[in-house]
């Protein structure tokens, strides 16, 4: 068994652990917890600001095409223009070429009235028709429409696929059309800004952070910090459309083979995501979680140290010293004072154990005026190991019936008193639990014991158990015949089948005499009586084994035999009293004498404990039985 010291330095110990533990654990959730929000929020506000941006260039690269294709429109009528009033600078590709410089255009291109190119800046591409090529086609309504101006979206040329936009107009007089033909440049540099990879590289402040733009409907990557990644389907990073739509709030992931926090936000027809490896998110958390673990530790140790010690000086100190004056006491020594006043709870604890003291003094001298009030000898006794000596009441020698000599050596030696108890308990009385024999005397004996100590009460119940088994065997037994009435029959037969694995083999057994009313009506029923009882005299103690008898009335009777070793054994002792009948006499008077008959049956018990239903079982053998006898008579006579 574990000091008290030991028990508080171990369980502030395992306390401050488990504390400990527990407060790591908040700790590492509450920083798993704050970096996820961190990374959501930075994911946010960059995903926002992306969205703003994508929003301003958009409006930036609507207004530059817009002016882009106003500019080229008003390009082709002034060369529309300067070749009406100089047609003469058809005949020249350079002079054409001078015009485009100076008007700033790439290309001029002559259509004639079928819509066949005839001059411009690129002779080879002379004799090219509306019909050439699907970009081309775009302007083949103006042949039927001469006051179209047609400028077209930027879309690659017929014969390089060189990104052109291209406008084209009839000069004022409607004898060709001009044509001209711009490169995008500030076009595609407004468009390179509304690029998602450009735009995310301006973003990505931490490495670590990749960014992906998905298309809502297909999955696929149109944007990246990973330009391996551009064109791929997001299966092949390992994420899936169902996560990025719930994914505002955040979400992990094994992207690319990385562990992964993910945050997406819908954005037009896309998704727009940041995407941080967890090693990068939580990677600052093992080394905090360290320094707070070393910090909590040396924490709780200085508090455990202080506490023990306390506890040490000021309850475990006390403890003991409680202690030793209790062993003291114990041992008889009931002048012991207990005065410890280390603290108010000692202080009163030593107040109230002292006047337990004097309660239990007081209590046994009262309890020694009471039982002299009654008319039961009571006796009380208490030893244990620490006591050599055994304290018992004035009236313990009364009940043992023992002289002052045997008092004294009993009284010396809990040993021999142990020994003379131990003797007593090897006579109890059958059915008085408690109760032993000693000699004459019933008494009844009940002990408590605690650690190494005993309490015990002893009374004299010789008066009380004699009474009473005189009223139950004027109860319980048939006045005729001795043996058990119906009343005794089912109380002992109940307290047998309580202790049913006790009985063995066993069976029940009715008994029916015949001739009784022939007897009565012949000889009269004092006589009657008489062969009742010589039935009863055969069957009351028949058998090796347990038996009981009894008459439930007339000319009835039950026998229960029972703690037989096997069926046959049984089934033997049951066919001998059937066959003992035959030739047997019952002697009425002194010049009178019958032949003594019965009839029975028998039911086996079995486990089964339905008294009645046995009973029941048996009587309809019996009646069966002595129908069957009467049968054989008449056929004998």
């Amino acid at each position: 068994m574990r000091t008290l010291k030991k028990i508080i330095s171990r369980y502030m110990l395992f306390i401050t652990c488990i504390l400990v533990a527990l407060i790591l654990v908040v700790i590492v959730y509450v920083q798993a917890a704050a970096q996820q929000r961190r990374a959501r929020e930075n994911a946010e506000r960059t995903l926002y600001q992306i969205e703003q941006l994508l929003i301003q260039n958009q409006e930036e690269l609507e207004e530059t095409e817009r002016e882009y294709s106003e500019t080229c429109l008003h390009n082709a009528e002034a060369i529309a223009y300067i070749i009406q009033n100089d047609p003469s600078v058809l005949e020249s590709v350079e002079e054409l070429k001078k015009i485009a410089a100076f008007i700033e255009v790439d290309e001029i291109h002559i259509f004639d009235e079928t819509g066949r190119i005839y001059a411009g800046t690129h002779p080879e591409y002379y004799d090219f028709t509306f019909d050439s090529g699907e970009q081309m086609m775009f302007f083949k309504p103006m042949l039927e429409d001469r006051s179209l101006k047609l400028v077209q979206e930027i879309a690659p040329n017929t014969a390089e696929a060189k990104l052109m936009q291209y406008s084209a107009v009839w000069s004022e007089q409607g004898g060709f059309i001009v044509q001209v033909g711009m490169e995008p440049v500030n076009v595609m540099k407004v468009t390179k800004k509304n690029e998602l990879s450009y735009l995310f590289s301006l973003f990505r402040v931490n490495l670590e952070a990749q960014y992906y733009a998905i298309d809502v409907q297909s999955g696929q990557i149109i944007g990246s910090t990973e330009l391996e990644s551009v064109d791929s389907d997001i299966a092949e990073i390992g994420l899936t459309l169902e996560q990025i739509a719930d994914g505002d709030k955040g979400f992990h992931a094994k992207v690319n083979g990385r562990n992964s926090y993910c945050v997406f936000k819908e954005v037009g027809p896309n998704y727009i995501g940041r995407v941080i490896s967890t090693k990068e998110l939580y990677g600052q958390i093992p080394g905090t979680t360290a320094v707070l673990a070393v910090c909590l530790i040396a924490i709780a140790w200085i508090l455990s140290y202080a506490v023990t010690k306390y506890m040490n000086q000021y309850v475990v100190a006390g403890v003991h010293c409680v202690n030793e004056k209790l062993h003291r006491i114990a041992q008889g020594n009931l002048d012991e004072i207990i005065d410890i006043n280390s603290s108010v709870e000692f202080s009163e604890l030593s107040h109230y154990i002292n006047m337990m003291k004097k309660s239990l003094l007081d209590y046994n001298a009262k309890m020694s005026y009471v039982l002299r009030k009654t008319n039961m000898y009571i006796g009380v006794y208490e030893y244990n190991e620490h006591m050599k000596r055994v304290r018992f009441t004035e009236y313990i020698p009364h009940i043992f019936a023992i002289g002052e000599e045997e008092v004294r050596r009993l009284s010396a030696d809990y040993k021999a008193f142990q020994a003379f108890i131990e003797d007593l308990r090897k006579n109890p009385v059958q059915d008085e639990p408690g109760v032993f024999g000693l000699r004459e005397q019933y008494i009844k004996l009940e002990e408590m014991k605690e650690n190494q100590g005993v309490f015990g009460v002893v009374i004299d119940v010789t008066d009380e158990i004699n009474k009473r088994k005189k009223i139950e065997e004027e109860r319980d037994k048939d006045v005729l015949t001795g043996l058990y009435n119906r009343h005794g029959l089912e109380s002992r037969i109940s307290t047998l089948f309580d202790r049913l694995k006790e009985l063995g083999e066993s069976a029940v057994i009715m008994i029916d005499a015949d001739n009784l009313k022939m007897i009565n009506d012949t000889y009269g029923h004092e006589r009657g009586d008489v062969y009742l009882q010589k039935i009863s005299e055969l069957i009351a103690g028949w058998g090796s084994k347990g038996v009981v008898a009894a008459r439930l009335g007339g000319d009835e009777f039950v026998l229960f035999l029972y703690q037989y070793d096997n069926e046959k054994e049984l089934i033997d002792t049951i066919d001998r009293l059937e066959d003992a009948q035959d030739g047997m006499m019952a002697v009425l008077d002194q010049d009178i004498s019958v032949p003594l008959r019965f009839s029975m049956g028998y039911s086996l018990v079995k486990g089964n404990t339905d008294y009645q239903g046995l009973l029941k079982e048996a009587d309809e053998k019996m009646y069966t039985h002595k129908r069957q006898r009467k049968e054989a008579m008449s056929a004998l006579n």
